[in-house]
């Protein structure tokens, strides 16, 4: 069985998502928590997989321009990212979306499927998140492992990853790291 490994950055007061639905406060999207050379695949939410494919075309067809979402140049390591995830076969949870301009996307509609994608050969799945659907998938037993980068601020309000879920199951801590 492949491994679902959730990752995403949180601000010190783990409101993941501001009041609006965004994370704006994110300096650089270019972080992959080391995860490269462990996964095969990406799965992200309906919600968060249009603006997650606006993003990271953007640089990927200009990256010597500023990015619509910041107004900065990409770093180095943002362009190595996007060079990666255009080779990984992207899934995306919704029942809304049908259709999206990267060739190797592929819609699932139900929990059901997600266990699915974990039982065919592969590495890793990487679960790009948003705070809800890492609940979600969390609740549902699916994720194998969670790895936070905890930014020093304070967003003041939002979803919180693990309100109102299951999440002190994982709360065994296996390593930190400062930078």
């Amino acid at each position: 069985m492949r491994k679902m490994i959730a990752a995403m950055k949180n601000p010190m007061d783990a409101q993941s998502d501001a009041s609006g639905g965004d994370a704006n406060w994110v300096r650089s999207w270019s972080r992959d928590y080391g995860l490269t050379p462990q996964i095969d695949a990406c799965l992200l939410s309906g919600r968060m997989y249009p603006g997650y494919e606006g993003y990271w075309t953007g640089l990927q067809d200009a990256p010597d321009r500023p990015l619509p979402m910041t107004g900065k140049l990409p770093t180095q390591d943002e362009i190595k990212w996007a060079r990666f995830i255009a080779q990984v076969p992207h899934y995306v949870l919704s029942n809304t979306l049908t259709s999206a301009h990267w060739p190797n996307t592929h819609f699932l509609r139900r929990l059901g499927d997600v266990s699915s994608l974990k039982q065919a050969p592969g590495k890793a799945i990487y679960l790009v998140g948003d705070a809800h659907i890492v609940a979600t998938l969390i609740d549902a037993g699916l994720v194998d492992e969670l790895r936070l980068i905890v930014d020093p601020l304070m967003v003041g309000s939002g979803q919180r990853v693990g309100q109102d879920s299951a999440l002190p199951r994982y709360r065994r801590q296996v390593s930190t790291q400062a930078e």
